[in-house]
């Protein structure tokens, strides 16, 4: 019975590859639409709005960093309202600044803009005349190649870490590797949003495959939960130190309340990121951007440094 089994399975195989067709995905040569990533925070930190605006691409085509610069959209107005007052952002790329102004760069968005490799264009608010503010709703509208966008966005108010420390990590003991645990207090009778983000021995601020959650299962609850060291994702998993932070470096951590779309954005990338393959199901993205996609995200946020180590 076996091989004849076998047999069969082979013949139709065999048979199922003769009659393979090109399988050519619809919408290919549709005219891109425009893709933001904008934000306003408050806090410690606050900062005025900035906005990255380019231009989607098709999924089955092959992408290098000249592609990539190419894919910003240049010469848009984006105007960004409080209900009271109104700015419009300027566009600056890198190419145009100077090694005073990347040094700001570096320090306003977490990140080594000698490093980046390709002209990086974001629009800002360089007068600093707008920024964060807790319980303020902003209205983002954007005029680029014939379209209009908008997008509305609330900062929620902030609820910071009690308290930050380093244990040692479950299983064997280890001289070498920590685990972050954080205290915290969940407001009661009312729905919260939140992300993390870590940069480690002065790097830029990183998320890790799972950055948000809300209070769904602990609403107005006092927990202890750890937070995970973000991975590269140009490295291998090594499952014997993922999530861990290594003793002796130094962490910036990012602990940020967020809006309910806000949320539901990272929430969804996440997912559909870490659940691709050719057996997953694809999920939608979810967007605040009416007409077009991305996200237009208000954010509470607080900051912490310590360096890691076991007491």
């Amino acid at each position: 019975m076996y091989p004849k089994r076998f047999y069969f399975f082979a013949i139709a195989f065999f048979a199922l590859l003769g009659c393979e067709e090109e399988f050519i995905p619809e919408g290919t040569n549709q005219e891109p639409d425009l893709v933001v990533e904008g934000y306003i925070e408050a806090g410690e930190q606050a900062l005025p709005p900035y906005v990255i605006l380019t231009k989607s691409v098709p999924f089955f085509r092959e992408f290098n960093a000249d592609d990539l610069a190419n894919t910003f959209v240049h010469d848009a107005t984006i105007t960004v309202s409080d209900g009271e007052k109104q700015v419009q952002l300027t566009e600056l790329c890198l190419d145009e600044l100077s090694a005073e102004q990347k040094a700001l760069a570096a320090v306003l968005f977490g990140f080594d803009p000698d490093s980046v490799g390709f002209n990086f264009c974001i629009y800002l608010d360089l007068t600093f005349s707008m920024v964060g503010e807790v319980g303020k709703s902003y209205t983002l509208q954007v005029e680029a190649a014939g379209k209009t966008l908008h997008a509305v966005t609330t900062i929620p108010r902030h609820v910071p870490l009690d308290s930050i420390r380093f244990e040692e990590p479950p299983g064997e003991p280890n001289d070498t590797l920590a685990q972050l645990i954080c205290y915290y207090r969940d407001p009661g009778f009312e729905a919260n949003f939140y992300r993390y983000q870590v940069g480690i021995n002065q790097g830029g601020l990183q998320s890790p495959l799972s950055s948000v959650t809300d209070d769904r299962f602990f609403d107005g609850q006092a927990i202890l939960f750890p937070l995970a060291k973000p991975e590269s994702a140009t490295e291998d998993i090594d499952f014997e130190t993922f999530g861990l932070y290594t003793v002796g470096d130094t962490i910036a951590l990012k602990w940020c309340n967020l809006d309910e779309a806000h949320f539901n954005f990272w929430n969804t990338l996440e997912f559909n990121t870490a659940n691709q393959g050719p057996f997953s199901s694809y999920t939608l993205i979810e967007s605040n951007i009416q007409g077009g996609l991305g996200i237009w995200g208000g954010l509470s946020a607080s900051y912490y440094e310590m360096v890691v180590n076991k007491q």
